[in-house]
């Protein structure tokens, strides 16, 4: 294990983290457009998002474009095993992308109709989905000897991985109530405070129930854990600003709220990051052969330049999500 590999274990879990708590927002208020009949409110919807949603996509893009230039074995067996799941995730994504552009437009009621469903459809099913994948790595997948997917879509719906995946879904509508929050006014502004509490509320009862569940029945990811007992505070830290959130949300303090949840959501990576490591996909079958950061991945010399070209690609797309930020704080001309 070389000082090059964990860089870039860490570089791919910071890239995830700022996908999930960038485009977290984004579908989370997808999701909640699915609960919002007048036309007003979901142009004020659209209004929130339509300035960043597309440069949010670009961490999901660069993650993915990580994965297959340090650790192309990953790339493989994930991309290969998991097709019908990311299919799915892809599919809901382009929807999505398309109906952002068609929804504001009165063509008719029907197309309406559709294009609003296929918005909060494409948001809701990556988010369910993003958190099932979790889940299943974190289980560990069925692999054969040469590291290759052995199992089948329904193998991923396993009652832990859906758990999981609920959980997911429940942090992305939080987050995206909270950041609804810091551009809607008024009665609006009062709606996605309440979305953002009974969000908050189910995604508190599932963290907790998946960490019990965690440590009762999945031993291997916790293993780190009982080596270092110090990383335990990443997932009471989580728990502290899920709950801290929460309290400043009630407070109607949306823009403290989201810093925490954000905290919460980064936290949260590196309690995932430290229970897997140095595992990128694990094994669930003894036989089975886990893809590491030592085994999965390129040459050195892949490594060290891409590294390089990597950070500066996440420095510019950090500058530039700052900048349309400050430049669209009323959101867009929905």
């Amino acid at each position: 294990m070389s000082g090059l590999q964990v860089a870039w274990f860490i570089v791919l879990g910071a890239l995830l983290a700022g996908y999930v708590i960038l485009d977290g927002y984004d579908l989370g208020i997808g999701l909640w457009y699915l609960f919002t009949r007048k036309e007003d409110d979901r142009r004020a919807l659209l209004r929130v998002i339509a300035p960043h949603w597309d440069a949010n996509e670009v961490w999901l893009i660069t993650a993915g474009a990580a994965v297959f230039a340090a650790f192309p074995m990953v790339y493989a067996t994930v991309f290969s095993g998991l097709y019908l799941a990311l299919m799915l995730v892809l599919f809901a994504l382009i929807f999505r992308a398309v109906s952002i552009e068609f929804a504001p437009h009165n063509v008719s009621p029907r197309w309406n109709t559709f294009w609003s469903r296929a918005f909060g459809i494409g948001s809701a099913l990556p988010a369910l989905l993003f958190g099932v994948a979790m889940g299943n790595v974190l289980r560990g997948l069925p692999m054969d000897s040469s590291g290759n997917f052995a199992g089948n879509f329904f193998t991923l719906l396993n009652p832990y991985s859906l758990v999981t995946g609920l959980a997911g879904l429940a942090l992305f509508a939080m987050h995206g109530g909270l950041f609804a929050q810091l551009t809607l006014k008024d009665d609006q502004a009062r709606r996605a405070r309440e979305w953002t509490h009974s969000s908050w509320d189910r995604y508190l009862l599932l963290y907790m129930s998946l960490f019990a569940w965690t440590a009762a029945a999945q031993p291997q990811i916790t293993a780190n854990y009982q080596l270092m007992p110090a990383l335990w505070l990443l997932p009471a830290l989580t728990l502290a600003g899920i709950i801290l959130t929460g309290i400043y949300n009630d407070r109607n303090n949306p823009k403290t709220a989201f810093i925490l949840s954000s905290i919460s959501i980064a936290t949260l990576f590196a309690t995932i990051a430290a229970a897997l490591f140095p595992n990128l996909v694990p094994a669930i079958n003894p036989d089975g052969k886990s893809l590491t950061i030592s085994n999965a991945s390129s040459s050195p010399l892949t490594l060290s330049i891409m590294l390089g070209v990597t950070i500066a690609g996440m420095a510019l797309v950090l500058v530039y999500t700052v900048w349309v930020r400050r430049s669209f704080k009323g959101g867009g001309d929905y």
